[in-house]
């Protein structure tokens, strides 16, 4: 571009650890694909160097970062300015540094959650019946959020630890309805959706161990896990004829937001960016 000053922009994915992370493959993706003059990278930060280094990152180029575990809540804390979203879960996920320096903070697990869901079910109707969510961490958080904005009528939580849940429910309202653990057959009965947001079922950690005889055959069945891509829990719900959606959608669509946000382009989440993030 003769005469054109192209910008070189900077972004990353920070965390603790932060090397398993697919984002820079994901973002990295989209920038080839767009030809857009900027890199997108992974950085270990402690938790005693994140505030240094949010402070230092915009001087040296950086327009914005993805935070990962475990420093969500903190980013947020650090955060100059945040959505009524991020307020609302209590931890960010997407941080954009303004040309003073000053951060903007957003939670967009719970737009990448449900972009995931409509996409690969886009027959699910969210206020026709309640919704049963396994989970009361951060990630189970975002995705309450999503689910009781989109109108689903009440949401079953379910905890291995039941004082998470009854604060989950605290925070959010009588639509919210926590549950013992030990309830998760009852709760799938009428249900029209069933999330697992807990880690269970991950490669490395024990199995999620639920029959899901009382839960509709039409109603999706969603798992924020992503490797292995297809858990015990889709594969069991594929094979009773549920509708699945893996955990993967869900890291693609949150992306979306920030990528427009710091390199000026809505990107397409597609079956070649799969590919491409799945790619070894």
């Amino acid at each position: 571009m003769t005469g054109e000053r192209r910008t070189y922009r900077l972004a990353a994915v920070i965390g603790d650890p932060v090397g398993h992370s697919r984002s820079p493959m994901l973002h990295g993706h989209w920038l080839a694909r767009y030809a857009i003059s900027g890199a997108y990278v992974p950085l270990h930060v402690r938790a005693p160097d994140l505030a240094e280094t949010l402070r230092l990152l915009p001087r040296i180029g950086f327009v914005g970062v993805n935070v990962t575990l475990p420093h969500k809540e903190a980013a947020l804390a650090l955060a100059s300015r945040a959505t009524p979203r991020a307020r609302r879960i209590g931890a960010a996920n997407t941080l954009t540094f303004a040309a003073d320096g000053s951060i903007d903070a957003d939670n967009t697990d719970a737009e990448g959650f449900l972009s995931s869901l409509r996409s690969a079910c886009p027959g699910w109707r969210p206020g026709e019946a309640p919704a049963s969510v396994l989970g009361a961490g951060g990630a189970a958080r975002a995705i309450v959020d999503a689910l009781l904005e989109a109108g689903v009528p009440e949401l079953r939580l379910l905890n291995r630890s039941p004082a998470r849940a009854e604060e989950v429910a605290q925070h959010y309202g009588p639509r919210v309805r926590p549950l013992p653990w030990s309830a998760a057959p009852e709760s799938l009965s009428q249900a029209g959706l069933l999330v697992n947001a807990t880690s269970l079922g991950m490669a490395g950690q024990p199995p999620l161990d639920i029959a899901l005889d009382g839960l509709p055959t039409a109603s999706p069945v969603c798992d924020i896990v992503y490797v292995p891509l297809e858990t015990p829990l889709l594969a069991a719900a594929r094979a009773r004829g549920n509708p699945v959606v893996d955990g993967l959608g869900m890291l693609l669509h949150q992306a979306v937001p920030g990528f427009e946000r710091w390199f000026g382009r809505r990107p397409e989440v597609d079956e070649a960016l799969r590919a491409a993030v799945l790619a070894p």
